[in-house]
């Protein structure tokens, strides 16, 4: 798996895999709007307590970290920076798995759906 950024130059600690970053530049293009950034966070809720949002936004909130990949960036917002240090972002289209994948270090377990973490 390649991975488009480093640590050192993502100050969200979020990485998108080279297929990610492939998969949201497409959507962004169908969108057909230049003002929009994919915005990854952590709200409470799933069946583990805490559950991912991936979603295209527009605005920039009070304390948004922004990470710049070639073509679009990614906004993390302050509350959400501590749980997704180190998360990489991956794309699967498989028969068996369609969508993206969040592989976290900082989760102690998740549920089966993979969609929330604790």
């Amino acid at each position: 798996m390649t991975e488009t950024q480093t640590e050192t130059t993502n100050p969200t600690g979020v990485v998108l895999t080279d297929v990610a970053a492939e998969k949201v530049k497409a959507l962004l293009e169908q969108e057909g709007r230049d003002d929009l950034r994919l915005r990854v966070a952590v709200q409470p809720g799933g069946c583990s307590g805490l559950r991912y949002q991936l979603f295209f936004d527009e605005r920039f909130r009070d304390g948004d970290v922004v990470s710049g990949y070639d073509g679009f960036e990614v906004v993390v917002d302050r509350m959400s920076i501590p749980y997704l240090g180190g998360a990489s972002i991956d794309f699967a289209d498989r028969i068996d798995a369609q969508g993206f994948t969040i592989d976290n270090p900082n989760a102690g377990g998740s549920c089966a759906c993979g969609d929330s973490f604790h």
